[in-house]
């Protein structure tokens, strides 16, 4: 049975990358003339079969068929990832572009299966919302859709990032908690969830540098569970509790507050509680939570802006773009209380 060709096989004999072969085959911008018109005379001596119509209707943006693609699990955060999900839908809706929802389940992930709206449908453009899995990633950056990843990026994906700016947002938070007094900072989250958690460590600890504070190891919780059980282990681990806690996000910080609570401290009184996020559970916490705030309606608008852009100029370096945040300070934290001498 002969071989079905595939755009990698004239990526191949081009000597080029297969992203250039899409762009010249589908009409899009990015290549020379010189490569459309190799790609298309390539295409022709190996039998591909190609159609030319489909971005006749990119004219002005309009019509544009958007994928936006993320796991089940990041779906399910609608206090956070809901509302990057609504300012998308609203972003698309205003440049008259079609928008296409696709939730990855755990077997696609692990079977690395796309989803069928890459094959059924003509996708201009794809946002992938958070982490799936680099390999799962990978699999769609390869079919050479032009692609934006929203909080969410690695060395091993060569495509454009909307990031918060994770680093500096916790080291304000955890210079405030310095400033008032505070020398014994817990650091509170699971890095190993997602990169902006790691980034939050780096910004914890680049704050206690700055101010000449040694980490203190018994109180930087890297791997924590987002669980009152863990919570629970957590407190039973401490010899000593500092008197400022750091929280990578608001469920954490929802759940120290109230385990501190739980076992006799007062907030702020005894100890200050920050978070990050500004979701609901800082909120409505009691007191409510000094928090870090993300701007989530810019988040989706930016992504989709960005998205436009890179389906004009595929041959651009990629982008990681750093969406700037705000402290918000609430009732939770305080100076530090001053011990009878």
């Amino acid at each position: 049975m002969k071989k079905k060709v595939t755009m990698q096989d004239i990526a191949d004999r081009l000597n080029i990358s297969k992203n250039s072969v899409s762009q010249a085959l589908t009409g899009k911008p990015g290549v020379s003339e010189e490569t459309r018109q190799q790609v298309k005379r390539m295409a022709d001596e190996l039998g591909y079969s190609y159609s030319l119509n489909r971005n006749t209707k990119q004219t002005g943006k309009n019509g544009m068929n958007i994928a936006l693609i993320a796991s089940d699990y990041a779906f399910s955060l609608k206090s956070f990832f809901g509302e990057i999900y609504l300012s998308i839908e609203k972003e698309v809706k205003a440049r008259n572009m079609n928008l296409f929802i696709e939730s990855i389940n755990q077997d696609s992930k692990e079977k690395l299966t796309l989803p069928a709206v890459l094959s059924n449908h003509e996708i201009d453009g794809i946002l992938i919302l958070s982490h799936i899995s680099t390999e799962y990633i990978s699999k769609i950056l390869d079919t050479g859709i032009p692609t934006v990843l929203i909080d969410h990026h690695s060395p091993y994906l060569h495509a454009d990032s909307i990031l918060t700016n994770n680093r500096f947002g916790a080291f304000k938070a955890v210079e405030h908690l310095i400033q008032l007094g505070h020398t014994e900072i817990a650091f509170v989250g699971d890095i190993h969830v997602s990169p902006s958690y790691q980034e939050r460590l780096e910004g914890y600890l680049l704050a206690l540098n700055k101010y000449k504070l040694q980490p203190n190891p018994d109180f930087i919780f890297k791997d924590a569970k987002e669980s009152q059980e863990a919570n629970n282990n957590l407190f039973n681990d401490l010899s000593k509790v500092p008197t400022a806690w750091f929280c990578v996000n608001d469920g954490h910080g929802f759940l120290i507050s109230s385990g501190l609570q739980q076992r006799g401290f007062q907030v702020p009184a005894d100890v200050s509680v920050c978070s990050f996020d500004n979701g609901q559970l800082s909120q409505i916490a009691t007191p409510k939570i000094t928090t870090v705030d993300i701007d989530l309606n810019y988040y989706g608008k930016k992504a989709v802006e960005q998205l436009c852009w890179r389906i004009e100029n595929m041959a651009e370096p990629m982008h990681e773009i750093l969406l700037p945040t705000d402290l918000i300070i609430r009732e939770s934290t305080a100076p530090k209380k001053v011990e009878n001498q």
